[in-house]
C-alpha cells in the first residue's frame, strides 16, 4: 500500500497546529514587548526634552501635558530640598497608557 494512514495525517496535523500556535503566541508576545518599548522611549525623549529645558527648570511645581503632539503623555513635576545646601531635587514624573505607567527622571541642580 502507498500513502498515508489517517493516523499518520492526524499527528502530522497535530505536530503542525502545536508549531504554527507557538508561533503565533510568541510572534503577539514580542510584539506586546515592541510596543511597550515604543511607549517607554517615548516618554523617556519628551521627558529629557522637557527637563533640559532651560525654561522649565524656572517654572514652580506642577502638571502638564504634552499638548497637542502628545496629549495623551502627562508629567508632573516636584522639586525638593537635599541634604546638601543649595542643591535641589527635581523629579519629572511621565504618565501613559491611561496613567498605568510611569518613569521618573531625576535632576539635581543649584539653579532650580
Amino acid at each position: 500500500m502507498k500513502g498515508f494512514s489517517l493516523l499518520e495525517v492526524l499527528i502530522a496535523l497535530a505536530i503542525m497546529s502545536g508549531v504554527v500556535m507557538t508561533v503565533i503566541v510568541s510572534f503577539n508576545y514580542h510584539l506586546g514587548i515592541v510596543a511597550r518599548d515604543k511607549g517607554e522611549t517615548e516618554a523617556v525623549l519628551l521627558g529629557r526634552a522637557k527637563i533640559d529645558d532651560p525654561g522649565f527648570k524656572l517654572l514652580p511645581q506642577g502638571k502638564g501635558n504634552f499638548a497637542p503632539a502628545r496629549a495623551d503623555i502627562a508629567w508632573e513635576k516636584k522639586v525638593s530640598e537635599t541634604e546638601f545646601p543649595g542643591i535641589k531635587r527635581m523629579t519629572l514624573t511621565i504618565s501613559w497608557d491611561s496613567s498605568k505607567r510611569n518613569i521618573s527622571l531625576v535632576r539635581y541642580d543649584s539653579a532650580l
